[in-house]
């Protein structure tokens, strides 16, 4: 049994914002209130604190199976416990794909033996091709809990159609990138005077995401779908999503931690540990992303975790594959550039990371009442860090050295303690 004193409840699914004592029994929250300590195994001294459900990651890449050097379930569950999070949603473009049932077994098998709650997709197309859509109903039947061809956009609008029609039957939600690769002369980059200082011909134009995104919106209204925006970087885009939503769209989107701290600029300053995809944009399209999250047109904040090695990341900036990890600064990042610059409050801050992203993918999980799981990140909003090692495999990050507001004390899943700052 364990017992959280005086730690400062905030729940965004009730709207809980006080002082109270938690005790944990069985993998679950046995009574919130003011406890008696004499009979508890464990007692974590929490005031000063910040108690809250443990965060939700809807968009991670464990890279298992098929590119273990870079991260694996078992590593990637210890990089998210350290960040506070208690259940991370993988993407599918692992090799094999995720479109079958032994490659989804394999995970699944996995993911027993992770310190936290490991969930998959399944592929929205057999092998990322966009030509045939998987099987839906057996990929859910055996555990997966949505469906994304993450990483490639589904060019065949025909083929869309019929995914969201499947995903609206079934009741789950289809994710989706949104790049149209015509529109892309170098991916990782914002198509802009960047580009040319880094010596490239071009990069990706914003109208390579406007257009996907606009699209999917439509097709979203048109059959009901339940659909996520990932990694949101056009201000355009934003503002198609809000507008989709006005419309009575069921449309959700995502924003990562970089694109609402970091701008093009940057590029030049991190190199490649700047590039990713869809790239940072300008301080326009920024400054319109943190309206989104303002207004609640970004509902849900994702760090698509992209783990690289060293030596990829290594290469010319055209050459190297794009993407960051993320789970160990992402909760840091909301504090210091959202909470502490006052653009949202720290209630709305931990919606977007945990009740949220759990309605997304109809989870049971994102908040704290007494009997319900116990699933909790405990932290000190106003203790100032500096990001110098991981517990991923990976360290391709471009907030190393960075200072940081807001630090994990203890991360609990389904009971137990994960993660300790000790």
């Amino acid at each position: 049994m364990i017992l959280i004193k005086n730690g400062r409840l905030i729940d965004p699914a009730s709207k809980r914002d006080e002082i109270v004592d938690i005790a944990i029994e069985d993998g679950k929250i046995k009574e919130i209130g003011k406890i008696d300590g004499e009979t508890f195994e464990e007692i974590i001294d929490a005031s000063g604190y910040v108690v809250s459900p443990g965060l939700i990651d809807v968009h991670v890449h464990f890279r298992d199976p098929g590119f273990t050097y870079k991260e694996d379930i078992l590593s990637g569950a210890k990089s998210a416990a350290r960040g506070g999070f208690t259940t991370v949603v993988c993407m599918a473009n692992t090799k094999p794909v995720v479109d079958n049932v032994e490659t989804l077994k394999y995970i699944n098998e996995k993911a027993k033996e992770a310190c936290i709650n490991v969930l998959q997709v399944g592929s929205v197309t057999k092998s990322f091709r966009g030509k045939e859509l998987s099987n839906f109903e057996e990929l859910l039947e055996h555990g997966a809990v949505g469906f994304s061809d993450d990483g490639i956009a589904i060019m065949d609008t025909e083929m869309l159609y019929e995914a969201m029609k499947k995903a609206k039957e079934l009741d789950v939600p289809i994710s989706l990138h949104e790049e149209d690769s015509n529109f892309i002369e170098t991916a990782g980059v914002n198509d802009s005077e960047i580009a040319k200082k880094l010596g490239l011909k071009g990069g990706a134009k914003t109208c390579a995401e406007d257009i996907m995104v606009a699209r999917d919106c439509m097709i979203a209204l048109e059959t009901g779908a339940k659909v996520s925006i990932q990694h949101i970087s056009s201000g355009v885009a934003v503002e198609t999503v809000r507008f989709a939503k006005s419309l009575g769209a069921k449309v959700y989107a995502e924003a990562a931690p970089h694109h609402f701290t970091l701008t093009e600029e940057d590029v030049l300053k991190y190199g490649s540990l700047a590039k990713m995809n869809p790239p940072l944009r300008s301080e326009k399209d920024k400054q319109i992303i943190i309206e989104g999250l303002k207004d609640n047109t970004i509902e849900i904040i994702a760090t698509d975790h992209a783990p690289h090695s060293n030596e990829e990341k290594n290469r010319a900036f055209a050459a190297c594959p794009s993407g960051i990890i993320g789970l160990e600064t992402s909760l840091a990042l909301g504090v210091t550039s959202l909470v502490n610059k006052e653009h949202i409050s720290l209630m709305s801050l931990l919606e977007k990371m945990t009740i949220n992203p759990a309605r997304l993918y109809n989870l049971n999980r994102g908040y704290i009442a007494e009997g319900e799981v116990a699933d909790i990140v405990i932290f000190d909003e106003n203790e100032k860090w500096t990001v110098t090692d991981f517990d991923s495999k990976s360290s391709n990050s471009p907030f190393v050295g960075c200072e940081l507001l807001g630090k994990v004390k203890y991360t609990i899943s389904e009971g137990k303690i994960v993660y300790t700052d000790k």
